[in-house]
C-alpha cells in the first residue's frame, strides 16, 4: 500500500510518484553516467586507428567528457532545483542519447570529440537531477538506506564494469559500440522517468537567474580541470599550467565574491557549507575520488605494461573489484540499519586505505592472483561501504529546494578530485619511474602512486572523524514506518 501524501511521521512521497520506477530510472541513469567515464579507455587504440587521431588529440576523447561533466555539474544541479528535476532529467537523457548516437556514427576526430562534450553536458544535467529525485523520494528510514545502497552499487558498477564492457565491445563488436551501448539504456530510462517520476511542485522562480555566476563557476571549474589534466604535457611549473590555474582561481574567486555580495538568486548559496554534513561529505568525497581515479589508472597500466596482459583480459580482471563494490554496497545497506553513516564512512575509508597499501606491494615479476586479486576485493568492498553513506550525508539537512544544488556539488567534488588526484599522483609516479621506462621502474612508480592513494584515504577518514557530527542510525519506529513500502519495482 502506497504511503499517503503528507502523512505525519512517515516518508513523504509526491502525488503521482512511483517510487519503484523512480529508483529504477535513477539506477539506470547513474550506471550509464559512470559507465561513460571509463568505457572508452580500452578502445582508444582502435578509435585512433579508425578515425585518424593523433597521439595528443586522442586524449580529448576522455577530456571532452570530463571537462564538460565536471565543469557544468553545479549549473545542472541549480537547473534541476529551478526548472524541475523531471524536466531536467528528460532533457539530459535526450542530449546524452543523441550525443551517443552521433558519436557512434563519427567519421572524423572532431565529430567524436564534440559528441563526447555534449555527452558531458547531458551527464551534468542527469547526475544531480537523478540524485535530487532519489533524495526527495526517499527522505528517511529503511527505504532511504536501501535506495542509496542500490544507487551506490550502480554508480560503482558502471565505473568498474565500464573497463570490462569497453574491452569486450571493442574486441567483438567494434569501437563504435562503446558509444551505441548508451542508446538502449537512454530509451529505457526515458520510459521509466516519463511513467514513474512525478512532475513535482511548480518551482519558485523569484528574481533573475544568476547567469553571471553560472558563467564564472562553469568557466572556473572547467579551466581548473583543464589545467590539471594537461599536466601530463605541461609541467606544474610551466607558464601554460601556471597561467591556466591562475585564471581559474581568479574566476572562482570572482564567483565566490558575486555569490556572497551581489547575486539575487545565487547559483550556490555559500551558507550550504555551514552545514557540516555538506562540507565534510564533499571534502571526504574529493579525496576518495582522487584516490579511486588514480587507482584505476595505475592498476590498468600495471596489468598491461608490467604484467603484459591484453586489453580485453585486463578488463575482465577488473571484475573482482566491481563485485567487491556491489558486495560492499549491499553490506552498507545491512549495516546502515545499525550504524550511523559517519561510522560506515570511517570503516569503509580504513578498509579502502588498507587495500591501497596492499596494492603498494606490487612487484614487477608478480601476477594477477598474487598482486591484484586480493587488494582489488578489499578496495572494492571498502569503496562500496562509502558510496551510499557519503551521498546520504551530503544531502542531510538540506532544504528540498536545494537538494539538486547539493547533489551537483557532491558530483562536482568527485570529478574535481578525480582530475586532481590523477594529475598529482601521476606526476609523483612519473618522477619515481624516471626517464627509462622498464617493467621494474614502471612498477616502482605505480606502487608509489597506489601507496599515496592510501594516504588520501586516511586523510578522508580523519575528515569524517573531525568534521562530520556523530549521528544515530534510523530509530526502530522510523524504520518500521517505511517497511510497508518496498522501493523496488514489483517483479
Amino acid at each position: 500500500m502506497r504511503t499517503p501524501v503528507g502523512t505525519s511521521g512517515s516518508t513523504v512521497i509526491e502525488s503521482g510518484a512511483r517510487p519503484g520506477l523512480t529508483l529504477a530510472a535513477v539506477a539506470v541513469v547513474q550506471f550509464m553516467v559512470s559507465l561513460d567515464l571509463s568505457v572508452v579507455n580500452v578502445g582508444l587504440p582502435q578509435i585512433a586507428a579508425g578515425l585518424g587521431f593523433s597521439a595528443v588529440g586522442l586524449t580529448w576523447v576522455i577530456h571532452a567528457y570530463a571537462l564538460t561533466f565536471g565543469g557544468l555539474l553545479l549549473l545542472g544541479g541549480k537547473a534541476a532545483d529551478r526548472y524541475g528535476r523531471k524536466r531536467i532529467l528528460l532533457l539530459g537523457l535526450g542530449l546524452f542519447g543523441l550525443a551517443s548516437l552521433v558519436g557512434g556514427l563519427a567519421q572524423v576526430p572532431g565529430h567524436l570529440v564534440a559528441a563526447r562534450a555534449v555527452q558531458g553536458i547531458g551527464a551534468a544535467a542527469l547526475a544531480p537531477a537523478a540524485l535530487a529525485l532519489l533524495t526527495t523520494t526517499f527522505p528517511s528510514g529503511r527505504a532511504r538506506i536501501r535506495a542509496f545502497g542500490i544507487w551506490s552499487a550502480m554508480n560503482a558498477a558502471g565505473g568498474a564494469l565500464g573497463v570490462l564492457i569497453g574491452g569486450l565491445l571493442t574486441e567483438y563488436a567494434g569501437w563504435r559500440w562503446v558509444m551505441f551501448v548508451n542508446v538502449p539504456m537512454v530509451a529505457c530510462a526515458l520510459a521509466m522517468v516519463w511513467r514513474g517520476v512525478a512532475a513535482g511542485p511548480t518551482p519558485v522562480r523569484s528574481g533573475r537567474p544568476d547567469i553571471l555566476g553560472a558563467v564564472l563557476a562553469t568557466a572556473g571549474m572547467t579551466l581548473l580541470v583543464f589545467g590539471i589534466v594537461r599536466t601530463d604535457q605541461y609541467a606544474w611549473t610551466s607558464p601554460v599550467t601556471l597561467t591556466t590555474l591562475a585564471v581559474a582561481a581568479a574566476l572562482l574567486a570572482a564567483f565566490v565574491h558575486l555569490e556572497r555580495t551581489t547575486a539575487r538568486e545565487p547559483l550556490l548559496r555559500l551558507g550550504l557549507f555551514a552545514n557540516r554534513s555538506v562540507a565534510g561529505a564533499n571534502a571526504y568525497n574529493l579525496l576518495v575520488g582522487a584516490a579511486m581515479a588514480a587507482s584505476f589508472y595505475f592498476v590498468s597500466l600495471y596489468l598491461q605494461r608490467v604484467l603484459g596482459t591484453g586489453p580485453a583480459l585486463a578488463g575482465i580482471e577488473f571484475l573482482p573489484f566491481a563485485l567487491g563494490v556491489i558486495a560492499g554496497s549491499v553490506l552498507a545497506v545491512k549495516l546502515g540499519y545499525r550504524l550511523a553513516p559517519r561510522t560506515l564512512l570511517v570503516i569503509g575509508g580504513l578498509l579502502t586505505a588498507t587495500g591501497f597499501a596492499w596494492f603498494g606491494l606490487i612487484s614487477s615479476d608478480g601476477s594477477f592472483a598474487a598482486d591484484v586479486l586480493g587488494p582489488s576485493i578489499v578496495v572494492g568492498v571498502g569503496f562500496g561501504l562509502c558510496l551510499g553513506p557519503v551521498v546520504s550525508t551530503a544531502t542531510a539537512g538540506v532544504a528540498p529546494h536545494e537538494t539538486g544544488t547539493a547533489s551537483g556539488l557532491l558530483n562536482s567534488s568527485r570529478q574535481i578530485g578525480a582530475s586532481l588526484g590523477l594529475a598529482v599522483l601521476g606526476t609523483a609516479a612519473h618522477h619515481r619511474t624516471g626517464r627509462i621506462a622498464t617493467p621494474e621502474t614502471l612498477n616502482d612508480g605505480y606502487a608509489l602512486g597506489l601507496t599515496l592513494g592510501a594516504a588520501l584515504l586516511v586523510a578522508a577518514v580523519l575528515i569524517a572523524l573531525t568534521v562530520l557530527r556523530r549521528t544515530s542510525p534510523p530509530r526502530p519506529e522510523q524504520a518500521a514506518q517505511t517497511d510497508d513500502r518496498d522501493p523496488l519495482p514489483a517483479s
